[in-house]
């Protein structure tokens, strides 16, 4: 689901380090205005080689979305696909944005991680898997520059304020798609936690976001063929952690990414 692209202060050890901040960025549909200028010393954090097989990530706290390429955890991840419910896709009557509470809020009541730490969840989301994090002055916060390198194309993105949606958060299991399989009737307060629970968020870069849209996986699958069975797995986690069924075609197509 296509959201514009997020946060903690890490020990310093030398005093040259003593300006370098922390990360994240503004909310929903807003692009931050160019004139932010950076900040402080680059922050190395999660890169490509720190990138979490989801199986080993069960909170989404960890950074990146590796590949599942072992047969073992291949059939780990079908073992966990198979759990999931499934239904049909019922009416997106009534699905709005809002209703998810604004983008992107500190403030999720049910206990996800990151809430409530200061720092809004997108730009938590940037501090867990980006690198070369920069702040803006002032700020433990704000990213005003960082490099992803993105699960969804395999590219390495060279990201800057000033640029906010070349990279965007991604739902992994988009909110319209939660409301169609039974978030319209939730609490606003569990779709709250849904919509920046860092399970169900990965930053990725932005056209490749916009093209997959509110889609499951039997209709978007990421570019980046070696990463298709740990995003089915990411997809599968939060649909199990929110008791929220697929369809009967997206849990095959999950299947399938993982050899079934």
């Amino acid at each position: 689901m296509r959201h514009s692209v997020g946060s903690r202060r890490a020990p310093l050890t030398s005093a040259a380090l003593l300006a370098t901040g922390f990360m994240l960025v503004g909310c929903d549909g807003l692009t931050p205005p160019v004139g932010d200028g950076p900040s402080g010393s680059a922050v190395p954090t999660a890169g490509n080689g720190r990138a979490v097989n989801p199986l080993d990530n069960p909170d989404g706290t960890k950074p990146g979305l590796a590949a599942i390429t072992s047969t073992a955890d291949r059939a780990k991840a079908r073992s966990l696909i198979e759990k999931v419910a499934t239904k049909g896709r019922g009416p997106k009557t009534g699905y709005e944005r809002d209703k998810f509470g604004y983008a992107w809020m500190d403030s999720a009541p049910g206990g996800i991680p990151f809430a409530h730490n200061g720092c809004d969840s997108r730009n938590d989301l940037l501090k867990r898997d980006g690198e070369e994090v920069r702040f803006r002055a002032g700020s433990d916060c704000v990213v005003t520059s960082m490099t992803l390198q993105d699960p969804y194309t395999g590219e390495t993105i060279t990201w800057t304020k000033s640029r906010a949606t070349k990279v965007q958060i991604d739902h992994v299991m988009p909110l319209s798609y939660d409301w169609q399989m039974g978030a319209s009737r939730w609490t606003k307060g569990k779709r709250e936690d849904i919509a920046n629970d860092p399970l169900n968020l990965i930053p990725v870069d932005g056209p490749t976001n916009g093209a997959k849209s509110d889609s499951g996986p039997a209709t978007w699958l990421p570019p980046n063929k070696n990463i298709r069975c740990s995003y089915s797995v990411r997809f599968a986690q939060v649909s199990l952690k929110y008791q929220l069924p697929v369809t009967a075609a997206d849990k095959q197509m999950m299947l399938k990414q993982c050899g079934g």
